[in-house]
């Protein structure tokens, strides 16, 4: 059974925290979070530390989900103060991407670019025509942003071209043998 419930969740200097019934509200420098938590949930704040404990000690789901709300907790706390961000990387001759606004212009090898609106609370930059750099205080929202800009042209393993993480290892196979 996993402890990382019983972590207690800090808050540093410069986020507010408050507690509305089963709606948990985290705001920062970076932006607002809101979240609504399960009932089987406890969520108690003492002094400078968030604490999770399962209503029903003897449930395992309730356990469980003490312990993901812990962790819910902590990356929204972390997202307001902090943030988070996905690097991606464009491999391909002439794969290219321009953030323009709320929209992304993409151009990944098909007939037509690929235009991609950016969600609210999300910022999109591209340092070069070939890295997209995706941040924002949501990590879940951050992540989705992420992997649905990757969806559009994932890499494939024979040239390696496509849409990848920064920090991803393509498995590279090798041409057909005759």
């Amino acid at each position: 059974m996993s402890r990382i419930a019983n972590a207690a969740v800090e808050i540093p200097a410069g986020v507010e925290v408050s507690l509305n019934g089963s709606e948990i509200s985290v705001k920062g420098s970076k932006g607002s979070l809101s979240r609504n938590i399960n009932a089987d949930v406890e969520v108690t704040q003492e002094g400078t530390s968030l604490k999770t404990a399962a209503r029903r000690a003897k449930s395992k789901q309730s356990v469980a989900l003490a312990g993901t709300t812990r962790s819910l907790l902590n990356n929204m706390i972390v997202g307001v103060s902090q943030g988070f961000e996905k690097k991606l990387t464009l491999v391909g001759v002439g794969y290219r991407a321009k953030a323009q606004g709320n929209k992304l212009d993409l151009t990944l090898g098909f007939s037509h670019p690929v235009q991609y609106a950016v969600p609210e609370g999300i910022k999109i930059e591209t340092p070069s025509q070939t890295e997209i750099v995706v941040s924002g205080a949501d990590k879940e929202t951050v992540g989705q942003v992420a992997a649905d800009i990757r969806a559009y042209r994932p890499p494939e393993p024979y040239k390696g071209k496509g849409v990848r993480y920064t920090d991803e290892h393509v498995a590279r196979k090798d041409a057909k043998k005759k």
